[in-house]
């Protein structure tokens, strides 16, 4: 006969992700003739529970190696962006996001420059990312439980021979049965 117990634990009871593309402008100190590289680091970002759904607040460093002065120097430009994003999360069994529930926010993909271009002296870039979120809350789960059975094996004792059967054995007829 089997029954059933509930477990409470902790699991993900939702999960998204997002994909955004973003254009940003930089204006360095020295007027640049060509973008000779363009990266994005120190991406930082965190998640909060926003009237029902995630808000994260996020910001990374755009570092931009380019060239002035008909093309014969270089020079880096770094600026500090900051965005925010909203994503709605579809909660398992009907449950809502309430301030209880724990929220993980995960950069599936990284900042990255996709497309940089100049003009009259600015640098407009498009930064493309990916990031995903993860519910984490009370759930329960069913477990079936075996009742009546008893999981212990009986130990049974031997007993010890002594000189006397060891005798009685050494006696026994092998051939007997022949």
């Amino acid at each position: 006969m089997s029954s059933f117990k509930e477990i409470v634990t902790k699991a993900i009871i939702g999960k998204t992700k997002k994909t955004s593309s973003n254009e940003f402008r930089i204006t360095p100190e020295l007027k640049p003739d060509t973008v000779l590289g363009c990266w994005v680091i120190n991406h930082k970002f965190s998640g909060k529970n926003n009237g029902g759904s995630v808000g994260i607040d996020g910001s990374f460093d755009v570092n931009v190696w380019y060239s002035y002065d008909n093309d014969t120097k270089t020079a880096v430009s770094t600026e500090t962006f900051s965005y925010q994003d909203k994503m709605p999360v579809h909660l398992k069994d009907n449950n809502t996001l309430t301030d209880k529930e724990e929220i993980i926010v995960r950069s599936l993909k990284q900042p990255t420059v996709t497309n940089v271009s100049v003009t009259d002296g600015i640098v407009k870039l498009n930064v493309e990312k990916e990031l995903g979120v993860e519910i984490v809350g009370d759930t329960k789960i069913k477990v079936s439980i075996e009742e009546d059975e008893d999981d212990y094996e009986e130990v049974v004792e031997e007993e010890e021979i002594t000189k006397e059967d060891e005798d009685a054995i050494e006696e026994v007829d092998e051939e007997y049965l022949k």
